[in-house]
């Protein structure tokens, strides 16, 4: 599978997780903190892998900056009590942003993306996508043993 329909894949879970997200009220001291940190793994495996591609460089600087705003809200959120009446509009805002920059990437930056990159190239950066995936998996396993 190629990088590019690895993140399409990979937004269409963020988009559930969101979701899921909106609907949990202060009582959720659970269910907040799995959700958090699975979207922060997500959001840390499948961005970095393409920032460094070389030819990706010119196509992702935007990105690079709507990365930035989520991983400072994610920061606070991160500090943030679930049970903090702040929590979840620190998460309708993250959520906004993530939204809006998956708007972006799969209108416009992909279709770049496919133009600079040759499939070949999409089909490596894929690869090593999922192996980053499955070494996060496995290290998200092995802190929970």
């Amino acid at each position: 599978m190629d990088a590019i329909r690895l993140l399409e894949d990979d937004h269409r879970k963020v988009k559930k997780l969101l979701a899921e997200g909106d609907q949990t009220t202060e009582r959720a001291e659970k269910t907040r903190p799995e959700l958090y940190a699975t979207l922060r793994r997500e959001e840390e495996i499948f961005y970095p892998a393409l920032k460094a591609h070389p030819k990706a460089r010119a196509i992702v600087l935007e990105g690079f900056e709507e990365h930035h705003v989520v991983d400072e809200i994610m920061g606070e959120l991160g500090q943030t009590d679930v049970s903090d009446e702040t929590w979840a509009a620190k998460f309708s805002v993250m959520k906004e942003n993530i939204e809006h920059h998956i708007e972006e990437e799969e209108g416009e930056m992909f279709a770049e993306a496919r133009r600079a990159f040759e499939d070949e190239e999409l089909e490596k950066l894929g690869a090593r996508m999922m192996e980053l995936k499955q070494l996060s998996e496995q290290e998200s396993v092995g802190t929970r043993s």
